[in-house]
């Protein structure tokens, strides 16, 4: 059994709109809640988008080495998966759902092979997700401009996934994504 489904795709590209999609439409997938020192948006909750910590916080994390995977991204913000989060789905023969960037992915599948399958979400074109980031208003234009220096950085280990889904139609991503998830693990239903 795949226990850990990792989506990973650039910023803006609307990987947690297709995970909370998925989640919707496979009951039984958990999402993993990654934690982060960056600041809640309006629209998100703690303890349930991400566990907001402080950097000192983190830190303290770090040196328990309680991360699978951390990244610092966009040079001001940490990310990571607890341990934990990861070893409790593997108790229980449970399946989660990962929302990293690229590096966190490699590390999770270098950590569980067995258990995880990696899937990367592209947009259609770079100007394509320029567009929806500009759209996105939460940006400032030079915030976009270092978005994009990301994902030419994040592109190459596109290559090292299992699966690759472009996300130019929301519907027909989120059916791609589904059939992929059937397919690479045993007990996923469509909960729809």
């Amino acid at each position: 059994m795949k226990n850990f489904i990792v989506i990973s795709a650039p910023s803006g590209t609307g990987k947690t709109t297709l995970c909370r999609k998925l989640q919707e439409r496979i009951s039984d997938l958990e999402f993993s809640i990654s934690c982060t020192t960056r600041p809640k948006r309006s629209n998100e909750t703690d303890g349930h988008d991400y566990h907001f910590i402080s950097r000192e916080e983190f830190e303290h994390k770090l040196a328990e080495d309680a991360f699978a995977e951390h990244e610092e991204v966009h040079g001001n913000f940490f990310y990571g998966t607890l341990t934990e989060t990861l070893e409790e789905a593997r108790k229980n023969n449970a399946q989660i759902l990962l929302e990293v960037d690229v590096k966190g992915a490699m590390s999770i599948k270098s950590l569980y092979p067995e258990e995880t399958v990696t899937i990367f979400i592209s947009p259609p074109s770079e100007d394509h997700l320029r567009k929806r980031l500009e759209k996105r208003g939460t940006d400032s234009p030079q915030r976009i401009e270092k978005r994009l220096e990301r994902i030419r950085e994040e592109y190459p280990y596109r290559e090292r996934f299992d699966h690759q889904v472009i996300n130019d139609d929301l519907d027909q991503a989120v059916n791609d994504l589904i059939e992929l998830i059937s397919n690479r693990t045993k007990g996923v239903s469509d909960g729809s």
